[in-house]
């Protein structure tokens, strides 16, 4: 017991140690101070009601989706163990049924209140998806997650037969792996063209040289038939690294100076290496994970029994809700990183501010959510904490720029 404890404080050490190396950002000032932002005076009433409606629905059917999976799980955790005596595809074939089946009875449950999600998007004009191409587009995407959970399934029963309660130590790495590389190959299974726009190649020419970040494509991705929602993202690692751009942000909407503030971001992203630090967060969420998810299938005989992957199954579920805070404050931390990256090499507070000013009429994203919202919801800064991220810079660059 002793040695078990003296193991356990180790590693927690350990990954106290990787998350604060993780955390660390050189670029964000630590004596930052974000000045108070009133929404109000950024915002009309008519704006703000309309972002807060909107959210207030789509949070209801997040939760309302997350209890049903939930729900639906714990139900299949407790009967549908049957299944697994009526197998005769083996001990892993068998867990690899039950995972099919838990996967379809999601999809299931939670597909009534999709479909209102999707009705409530096209209210609102943000999302051109038919209901037919909904209900029956998208089964490919679908035989790909069936694929990835068979495959998950295998590797983890697999090692659990081999090594018993402590196969999740083998399986992280795995796990691991296949996060660095889809990682490195995600950019490829996106079709984009390059950006024709040579103002716009000039200008990340530019702020490539500034950030440092050596030569990277700028590509388009078409996505105006599926959503009227403005979105870029870095994407990529090492010779896969790109800048992708929604064509939803180049139709005129957004001048040439916020695109400039877009672009600075994501090549914020890719000078401060997050793609990078993201496949690290994964690891250290993998290894506890893991370990928990070994825990709690004990009541079934551990995952080398097939009766246990209905509870994996449900302890994923959880442990991922419960995690939210903790992913969210991550990702916060960086797009804020990116944001000052940005406002580091554009020198242009102004268009920040009236980019994020533009993205609560074009996303209906509310400006300043609640608290609860923020912690659960929220993997961006909100739009009152990036305009006061702008105003702060304005005021250091003043600063910076008066001291002897």
């Amino acid at each position: 017991m002793t040695r078990r404890l003296a193991f356990l404080a180790a590693a927690a050490a350990a990954w106290g140690a990787a998350a604060w190396f993780l955390w660390q950002t050189t670029v964000v000032p630590s004596s930052l101070h974000l000045p108070h932002v009133d929404q109000h005076a950024f915002f009309t009433d008519a704006q703000i009601h309309a972002a807060s409606s909107f959210s207030r629905v789509e949070d209801l059917l997040f939760w309302g989706t997350t209890l049903l999976q939930i729900a639906a799980l714990a139900a299949f955790a407790r009967w549908g163990v049957r299944w697994s005596r009526e197998s005769a595809a083996g001990p892993i074939g068998t867990g690899m049924l039950l995972g099919m089946l838990g996967f379809a009875l999601v999809w299931v449950v939670q597909l009534p209140l999709e479909v209102v999600g999707l009705w409530w998007q096209r209210h609102h004009h943000l999302s051109r998806v038919s209901y037919p191409s909904f209900l029956f587009g998208d089964w490919f995407a679908l035989a790909g997650e069936f694929v990835f959970l068979c495959f998950a399934l295998a590797i983890v029963m697999g090692l659990a037969r081999r090594f018993r309660d402590t196969w999740w130590i083998s399986a992280a790495p795995a796990f691991i792996g296949l996060a660095l590389l889809f990682a490195f190959v995600s950019p490829y299974l996106i079709t984009t063209h390059r950006l024709q726009n040579a103002s716009l190649q000039t200008i990340a020419s530019q702020l490539e040289k500034k950030e440092g970040v050596g030569h990277v494509p700028i590509e388009v991705e078409d996505i105006h038939d599926v959503t009227s929602l403005p979105n870029s993202e870095a994407a990529g690692l090492g010779p896969s690294r790109r800048v992708i751009i929604f064509d939803t942000m180049l139709d005129g909407r957004f001048t040439t100076g916020e695109l400039k503030v877009v672009i600075g971001h994501e090549l914020g992203h890719l000078a401060r290496h997050h793609i990078w630090k993201d496949v690290g967060w994964y690891a250290l969420f993998a290894f506890p994970g893991l370990f928990l998810v070994a825990q709690a299938t004990k009541l079934r005989g551990g995952l080398r029994e097939p009766a246990a992957v209905p509870l994996a199954l449900l302890a994923i579920v959880v442990l991922q809700l419960l995690a939210l805070p903790l992913q969210n404050a991550i990702s916060r931390h960086m797009e804020a990183e990116a944001d000052w990256m940005s406002l580091r090499t554009t020198r242009d507070p102004k268009d920040a501010i009236q980019l994020f000013r533009r993205f609560v009429p074009t996303t209906l994203d509310e400006p300043d959510p609640s608290t609860f919202d923020y912690l659960m919801l929220e993997d961006h800064p909100t739009i009152v904490q990036r305009i006061a991220m702008a105003e702060a810079w304005r005021r250091y660059a003043t600063s910076a720029a008066q001291s002897p």
